[in-house]
């Protein structure tokens, strides 16, 4: 378990609905990983490096609503620009499941 937080530092994060509207493949990056592009309504478009294959190829990512962070500083992976964090859930093991809406949202809408 993680040390304890605080309300505060949760209500500094810019968390979202997205919907990935491309995906390819990242044999570049050091870790098997995808490219992705989610479009967040107002926001527009960001890009992320995500670490799902193990239950995820780029064709069935589109269209897929996610959640994801998007205020955290822009990273440079294998020379691609990840402008913001997919939330999953992991084992620890590489297995991440992405985190969803349960119903369609429009892509913007904020976590709460």
């Amino acid at each position: 378990m993680k040390p304890e937080s605080s309300i505060e530092v949760l209500q500094q994060l810019d968390i979202r609905v997205g919907e990935i509207i491309r995906a390819e493949a990242f044999p570049e990056a050091r870790k098997p990983a995808i490219k992705l592009w989610i479009q967040f309504g107002d926001i527009g478009i960001r890009q992320s490096s995500a670490q799902i294959t193990l239950r995820y190829n780029p064709q069935s990512l589109i269209g897929k609503q996610v959640i994801a962070v998007v205020n955290f500083p822009v990273r440079r992976v294998a020379g691609f620009k990840s402008e913001c964090l997919v939330l999953g859930a992991s084992n620890h093991n590489g297995d991440v499941i992405l985190l969803q809406p349960d119903t369609y949202v429009e892509p913007g809408w904020e976590i709460a």
